[in-house]
């Protein structure tokens, strides 16, 4: 069996590397495709490092660019890689630009598909991510769901039974890989003190393209300020559209990106995260920190239902939340966040492809 892995976005690279890590153990052929839709060190190339993932065979050095522009790139650079290399399965994951194009691209070429996180929705098709969802599962042939609510999504979609296969959650898989692998503390440069200190990742265009939002973020932050240590590792599209606004940050501890290993000592001594990260959102379950998500809806509904999370449709809200908010509380691990998915989905995989006739 021979699969091609597509990446392109900080968001797939934990998703990748446990699925990679379990295709080695079975003697797997791979391919890793990074498409270079996130082309900063931090935010690719460290990763690929600290995941244990191996250089890509591919790059296609896509840049950053409009939505449409940016798929385009991708789809034209993929296609002659997806004809060299001709495999079993082309793999994507999540729901980023990368992840939509290669599954165009393969689906036109007649190669197989198969999406790791399939069957989230927001149900909010101003999200691009949204879009990128329901067609990457449309279009692909074995939908790897993440949790069980995911199931009950396709199915009411009308996807067959047998398109779908139950694995669990890659993230928790990383997560629970890095934890092991390293003792890890509030920040690699002994600079925040476990002091129970606010966390904050933001980068959704809906968030920080908004600046009357966005001020309003600003406001509420700077109120938590005044409580608790605030730090802020901010993305560079939130850093920019902060500028851009003139807008003061006040005591926040504003930060460049930070490393995977970074941002999961910060996330593990924070007193509460606040995000609109979906990976963010099932990593604060995973670990029982509070999480309040400055979103109205989420594709990851479980971390709600069982998990630490909270949706913040307000920035006012924030101050008293954070005050309310408890380590400790009590909530469930959602089923197959175990650190084991990424051996199920080689299993689901390889039965596929032989109940294929591969």
């Amino acid at each position: 069996m021979k699969l091609l892995h597509v990446v392109g976005a900080r968001p797939n690279f934990p998703k990748l590397a446990p699925v990679h890590r379990a295709g080695v153990r079975q003697g797997v052929s791979q391919v890793i495709v990074h498409t270079g839709q996130h082309y900063d060190e931090v935010m690719s190339e460290g990763f690929f490092a600290s995941l244990g993932i191996p250089v890509p065979e591919h790059n296609l050095a896509v840049g950053s660019a409009s939505h449409a522009v940016q798929t385009a790139r991708i789809m034209e650079r993929i296609e002659p890689v997806l004809l060299a290399e001709q495999p079993d399965w082309v793999v994507v994951y999540g729901d980023v630009n990368s992840t939509v194009a290669a599954a165009l691209v393969a689906a036109k070429l007649g190669l197989r598909i198969a999406h790791v996180e399939a069957g989230l929705r927001s149900n909010d098709r101003s999200m691009p991510e949204e879009i990128n969802r329901i067609v990457t599962d449309r279009l692909a042939d074995l939908l790897l769901t993440p949790s069980l609510d995911a199931n009950v999504t396709l199915r009411a979609e009308g996807v067959p039974d047998a398109q779908v296969g139950f694995v669990g959650n890659v993230m928790v898989d990383s997560l629970m890989f890095t934890l092991e692998r390293e003792r890890i503390a509030p920040d690699a440069h002994g600079q925040w003190p476990d002091d129970g200190s606010v966390l904050v990742t933001l980068h959704r265009p809906s968030n920080v393209d908004d600046e009357a939002r966005l001020t309003g973020i600003v406001g509420a932050l700077r109120e938590v300020a005044t409580e608790r240590r605030v730090v802020f590792p901010a993305h560079p599209r939130t850093r920019a559209k902060l500028a851009s606004y003139g807008l003061d940050t006040g005591a926040i501890v504003m930060r460049d990106p930070v490393s995977y290993e970074e941002m999961l000592g910060l996330m593990t001594h924070a007193h509460v995260v606040i995000t609109d990260s979906g990976g963010v959102q099932e990593e604060t379950t995973a670990l029982g920190i509070p999480c309040l998500t400055l979103r109205p809806n989420t594709e990851r509904p479980i971390t709600v239902t069982e998990g630490t999370n909270r949706l913040v449709a307000e920035p006012a809200e924030l101050p008293a939340l954070v005050r309310a908010s408890q380590r400790g509380a009590a909530h469930r691990i959602p089923e197959g966040w175990d650190g084991k998915a990424g051996e199920r989905v080689i299993l689901a995989l390889q039965r596929a492809l032989s109940g294929a006739g591969g």
